[in-house]
This record gives C-alpha cells, structure tokens and sequence, in this order.
C-alpha cells in the first residue's frame, strides 16, 4: 500500500528485487575463480536496506563491514563536505573490498569513502551503488555496479529518507511538496 506522503512510485518493490538479482548475478560474475572472500564495506544508514537484499544472493563469500556517513542531514540537498562518523572494524589491506551505497549523487561521499579505504592498501576496491544520479555528479565517479539511473529528484524508501523518515518503504518514491515544508 503506498504511503499518502508519497507524490509518485518511481521504482516498485517488484523493478527493485529483479535488478539486485541481476546485479547479484553480475558481482558473482566479476569474482568468481578470483577470490577467495571478499570484505563488503556498507556505507549506513541508507545502504543497509539494499545491501541485506543484495547479499542473499551473493555466492562470493563475504565478511560484512560498515562505515557510517553523513551527507545529507536533515536536508534534501548533500552536505559540501561528507563526514565519515565512524571507522572500519577489518583490516582490509590486500583483502578485496567491495563498497555498497544507496546512492551515488554529486558522488563526494563516494570519492571520500574510495579515498579513505584506499589508504589502507587493500588488494582490489570495487563500488556498487541502488541508485545513480549522474546529472548531479560534481566529480568523474562512476560506481562499478549501478543498480538504477535516476533523474534529479529527491527520493525516499527501499532505505532512503527524508530526516530519519520513509526507510522501510519496499518501493522508492517521491515525497509531496507540502511534506518539505512541514516541521518533523
């Protein structure tokens, strides 16, 4: 049933669970024979939705890491400079690392994230992302796997939010305009 503050359904909780099984499928793909396990780094908040879905299909082994990071706050526009709020508890130098976010947007948060695992010397750095907004982009990133090309709009559900809210939404949608203007 769709949530009254939704304005439109962009991706349905159908379109969504058929592209992760193909992006899955393309991630098995791209290791199979090449490793022996890889370390899944999920930026969270928003990425933890789509990463519990993604890797029930993986078939590469897998230990699971996080890093928490804030970009948007409360806002509906990314942060200038994208925090990292907290560190990684596996040591990932000449491990391969695979890199999940919710969103590749001005692609700043990314290209903090690649630089700061990079440090650590790990063997190989991929990234996959739910979501890419390439008209956004204030940088070159490009995500290895992108799940949906999106058009600059502000979108919530399938684990994005507006201020802590619309998380557990199976679909991806757009907030009506009078909800930006409400006090939460």
């Amino acid at each position: 049933m769709k949530n009254t503050d939704i304005e439109k359904v962009i991706l349905s909780a159908e379109t969504i669970r058929s592209r992760i099984l193909e992006i899955a499928e393309e991630i098995n793909q791209h290791y199979q024979d090449r490793v022996r396990e890889i370390i899944l780094i999920t930026l969270l908040d928003g990425a933890i939705v789509f990463t519990a879905d993604l890797i029930r299909h993986l078939s590469v082994p897998l230990r699971l890491d996080c890093i928490r990071v804030s970009s948007y706050g409360d806002s509906t526009n990314p942060e200038t400079a994208p925090r990292i709020l907290g560190s990684l508890k596996s040591d990932v130098r000449e491990r391969h690392v695979l890199l999940v976010d919710d969103i590749l947007d001005t692609g700043n948060t990314m290209q903090k994230v690649v630089s700061e695992v990079s440090a650590k010397k790990p063997a190989s750095l991929k990234t996959c992302v739910f979501l890419n907004k390439p008209e956004r982009r204030q940088n070159n990133f490009q995500a290895d796997w992108s799940g949906f090309n999106i058009p600059d709009e502000f979108v919530v559900g399938y684990g994005l939010d507006y201020a802590g809210r619309y998380r557990e939404l199976p679909y991806l949608g757009t907030l009506m305009p009078s909800i930006y203007t409400q006090t939460l």
